[in-house]
């Protein structure tokens, strides 16, 4: 049933939370993980022409560490795992990368904001995949325990 498990990552602590139900899935249905860090493009289209190409390079950085963060975590448990670092507005290219993938299911994290903390974080990637995809999804609440 579950062959193909995407986890899309921004490199968070929290983002290792959803990993750890991924990561079990995955090993119990000998699926492969594919891990997905999307360069979030509106960050550094809206810096200054100067700092662009230097803050694409950073963020993309940044997303590889991510990836890699989950490939060395899916070794330990002796998972198959593909890494992709894409470009783009995070919730689309998730969604793309799933269809274009063929994935079976998405495990993502959320912290779980409301009201002005939501909006000031230009709303909830994970809420925007959810809306958007007809491929099952797990969503783990994010907590501080970590």
């Amino acid at each position: 049933m579950y062959d193909r498990i995407l986890v899309p990552t921004d490199g968070s602590d929290g983002t290792l939370q959803a990993l750890e139900h991924a990561l079990d899935i995955a090993a119990t249905r000998d699926a492969t993980v594919h891990a997905l860090s999307v360069v979030d493009r509106r960050l550094y289209l809206a810096a200054g022409e100067e700092q662009k190409p230097e803050l694409k390079a950073s963020l993309k950085d940044d997303a590889r560490e991510a990836v890699d963060r989950v490939a060395d975590a899916a070794a330990d448990a002796a998972v198959d795992c593909e890494t992709t670092v894409r470009d783009g507005i995070p919730y689309r290219a998730i969604l793309d990368y799933a269809e274009d993938s063929d994935v079976d299911l998405i495990v993502m994290g959320t912290h779980g904001r409301s009201g002005r903390d939501k909006l000031a974080n230009l709303g909830s990637v994970t809420e925007r995949v959810v809306e958007n995809t007809d491929k099952p999804i797990l969503v783990v609440r994010m907590t501080d325990d970590e």
